[in-house]
């Protein structure tokens, strides 16, 4: 039986290199503000104007961290590289997974259902000029795209909720998770080795 692809929701985001950081952490922690099931004490965030919600969690914190940290240095490596003033990319993932008990022949075992995708295309953007009023207009374009951003993550959140599975266990977090920097897509050229 082949198994439905889970729902992905694509977040455009646009930084300049001294904000990036943040406005990824930034992100992250909305989504999993609204998906992570175990109680949460609502904190905020301060991030270009705007105020988002926080998690936390010391090993969400920790992963978060650990995945921006890695998001970062690729893009300013891919800066250093020459791809200067044309917008360097990068992709992230994260995704909830529910956990299914698979029956095989002589053995039952619990295999991780991937229930929904959230994937931020990431763009760092180098103006050609530091002059006062070039940072400004980036700095009002970032703050445009994080409000887009939050606005679609919790449009998204509180529209799609037939696809969460129910809660069936009684772990204090139902769900795994996993952020993962450049993932690698699933299409036909990868399940035939091209890519």
């Amino acid at each position: 039986m082949e198994q439905r692809r889970p729902p992905e929701y694509i977040i455009e985001v646009f930084a300049d290199p001294s904000s990036v950081k943040d406005v990824v952490r930034g992100i992250l922690h909305t989504i999993f503000f609204h998906r992570f099931f175990p109680s949460v004490r609502p904190k905020t965030r301060d991030i270009l104007d705007l105020t988002l919600p926080v998690v936390e969690d010391v090993e969400l914190e920790t992963l978060i961290d650990q995945r921006t940290a890695t998001i970062v240095r690729q893009l300013d490596t891919s800066s250093d590289m020459g791809a200067w003033n044309t917008g360097v990319r990068g992709l992230m993932a994260v995704q909830f997974f529910e956990k299914k008990r698979r029956k095989a022949w002589f053995t039952k075992a619990d295999e991780e259902v991937c229930w929904e995708q959230w994937t931020l295309d990431i763009t760092l953007a180098t103006p050609r000029t530091e002059k006062w009023y070039v940072s400004q207009i980036v700095r009002k374009a970032m703050e445009a795209m994080l409000l887009k951003a939050a606005m679609k993550i919790v449009t998204t959140v509180n529209n799609e909720k037939d696809h969460i599975p129910p809660i069936t266990t009684s772990e204090t977090n139902p769900f795994p998770y996993q952020i993962i920097v450049n993932p690698k897509d699933d299409g036909w050229g990868a399940r035939i080795g091209i890519f």
